[in-house]
């Protein structure tokens, strides 16, 4: 199939499609609508002999300046029930979902299980291989299987949990990167809902009477709302480095140097600590190192102060890392993909 018969944008500009508004363009583009169009895209990046890079929201990415291959946004939409049990309702959608609107739309239609992951930028596809997670709930928790596109056989597969590999902030999909091609996400979500109200700013709702999951996701947007940076005003990646998972060993030595430092006993037994915390204590919160930052509200958070690139990104994750290990000597990793 020809250049022209798939339409590929030629110097494609990302600088609005990435959450943290950097400066970056495609050698070529192509928005794919349809699913079906994907081994013949797969087949003409090879005729070509460019790299082929799938984005989604472009919220868990940190874009090089120049990309000298094919930018493929994937932009496929669809979302329904498919099936209600006693038990479960099982709905599905299309990778290119935003992911927010997803949520909302379950909320509205009155079924519970993913309010907690409320206003988390991006898309469907993306989800289940970061297994996002906030306030207590992850994807992994309802999660009933996928179909991807596998770009090394082309085949189109379907993966149970168990062969997604989930944990923290983790999946098969981002250790084998660039293979596979998520389509669709199905979700079993439980009946009768049971609230999730561990996380510190909603355990309060539970005395609530007749509480809704559009009630808890009310409540989990205005947590964000009032801690996190916007995207949209401030351009962000959200949560730039995961919480470190460290030996008792290590946690103790952070808390002989700080003993109210945070920690939470995992089911190993290991700890994970508050990276925000880490950064936040080693004198980061709202630091500038030129046109790249973190947040005055949430150390956490990496923002582009204005016509940053990637290497501004780097620059700025590398000096956190640094310091961080320096006064705790933890090694943080980052969330965001550089590509």
């Amino acid at each position: 199939m020809s250049e022209k018969a798939l339409r590929l944008i030629p110097d494609f500009d990302l600088t609005a499609r990435n959450t943290l508004a950097l400066a970056a363009q495609s050698r070529l583009g192509y928005v794919l609508e349809d699913t079906a169009q994907l081994p013949a895209l797969v087949a003409e990046a090879g005729r070509l002999g460019l790299p082929l890079r799938i984005l989604g929201g472009g919220s868990n990415v940190v874009l090089s300046r120049n990309y000298e291959g094919i930018t493929a946004i994937i932009a496929t939409r669809g979302r329904s029930v498919l099936a209600e049990t006693r038990d479960h309702v099982l709905i599905g959608a299309a990778a290119g979902e935003t992911w927010t609107e997803f949520v909302a739309w379950t909320v509205r239609n009155g079924f519970g299980g993913l309010e907690n992951l409320a206003g988390i930028p991006g898309t469907v596809g993306a989800a289940p291989v970061q297994n996002i997670g906030a306030y207590g709930a992850e994807i992994a928790d309802v999660f009933h299987n996928l179909t991807a596109f596998d770009r090394e056989t082309g085949e189109i597969i379907i993966f149970s949990a168990d062969e997604c590999a989930f944990a923290y902030r983790d999946s098969i999909f981002k250790h084998r990167p660039g293979r596979y091609v998520v389509l669709t996400l199905r979700l079993a979500l439980p009946r009768p809902w049971q609230p999730n109200l561990r996380f510190a700013g909603l355990s309060e709702l539970a005395s609530l009477p007749d509480l809704t999951p559009a009630m808890v996701m009310d409540r989990v947007v205005a947590i964000r709302a009032s801690k996190l940076p916007d995207w949209r005003v401030t351009p962000n990646a959200g949560s730039f480095f995961q919480n470190p998972i460290v030996s008792v060993q290590e946690a103790d030595a952070v808390s002989a140097l700080v003993p109210e430092a945070p920690r939470f006993v995992q089911a190993d037994g290991r700890i994970k600590l508050s990276a925000g915390w880490l950064i936040e204590q080693s004198g980061l919160k709202g630091f500038a190192l030129g046109k790249a930052g973190t947040s005055e509200r949430h150390a956490l958070v990496v923002v582009n102060r204005g016509g940053a690139a990637a290497e501004d990104i780097g620059a700025i994750a590398a000096h956190i890392k640094a310091r961080v290990f320096e006064r705790f000597g933890v090694q943080l990793h980052e969330e965001p993909v550089f590509c």
